[in-house]
Parts: structure tokens; sequence; C-alpha cells
């Protein structure tokens, strides 16, 4: 297969200056604000965004070094298939986080429960819309019974 490039079309700025302590899942970011800074050559882009209470914030995991297949997520004690977790040493660094959208600020768009380090490279924005993005759930794996617990969990050092 080709490779695929994308280029950054901005950058998060969020007050998680490492990844240590940070939330893993925005769950665990309630009230926190962040900053997604839209490079001035995409503004015209953010158009008729002000309309949605939450985006879908897509980036690159930039401080993840290589990738396992097999990983322990914070929320188990046992190594899990990588493609069965949000862990983010992948084979493609790409991480998603849903965010409360607060404003626009020409270029900038301020946000809440956010769950990104500072810096992290923003690959795409898109809008939430729950009849597109919110299907009927009736399992969730081995997260059945501990994805409850994400909003106290708090990132670590093991994917570095």
């Amino acid at each position: 297969m080709k490779p695929i490039i994308f280029e950054p079309i901005g950058v998060i700025r969020t007050s998680f200056k490492q990844v240590k302590g940070m939330p893993i899942q925005p769950s665990g970011a309630e009230a926190k604000e962040g900053r997604v800074i839209v490079d001035p050559a995409f503004e015209a882009g953010l158009e008729d965004i002000d309309g949605f209470s939450h985006l879908i914030l897509i980036y690159q995991f930039h401080l993840s070094k290589g990738y396992s297949l097999s990983v322990q997520p914070f929320l188990d004690n046992q190594h899990r298939g990588i493609f069965s977790t949000r862990a983010p040493r992948r084979p493609n660094p790409v991480g998603i986080s849903i965010v409360s959208f607060l404003r626009r600020e020409k270029n900038e768009l301020v946000v809440e429960n956010i769950d990104v380090v500072d810096g992290t490279p923003l690959i795409d924005i898109k809008p939430y819309v729950p009849e597109f993005d919110a299907p009927e759930v009736t399992t969730t794996g081995w997260l059945e019974h501990r994805a409850e617990k994400s909003g106290a969990m708090r990132s670590d050092e093991r994917f570095k």
C-alpha cells in the first residue's frame, strides 16, 4: 500500500504539559478548557461551526513512539489487542476526542472536556451529530463494567 501523508491543520493547546497525570478520556477532563488553534490558511473552513455543541477532534499522538499490537490499557491489568483499546501506541498514532464546543474566536475554537496533551497536532475537526455518531450500543467488550472508571483514571508514561 502507498503511504498516507497528513499535514496538521493546527495545534491543540491545553493545560496538560506532560502525559503523566492527564485524563485518559474526555470524561475525566470535565470543565478542563483548551484551545484548538487552526492554521489561518484553513480559517474559512470554520464557517458555520458555531451551531454545534460538540466537536470531534482528530489528532496525532505525537509523543508516542513505535507501536505494540498488544498493550496493557489503563482500565485493565491484562494485555489486550491494540485495536480493542484507545491506547496511543498504534501503527497509525491517531486519536479522537469528543469535546464540548464553547465558542469561536477567529481561527481559534475554545473547547471544554479536553483530554489531550498541550501541543498536539490537529489533523481534522468534525461536528458531533448524535443521529450519526451515537448508535445504540449493546456491548462494549472487555470494557464492560470498566468504562465508568475512566473519569477518575489518569495517564502514566506506559505508552511513550
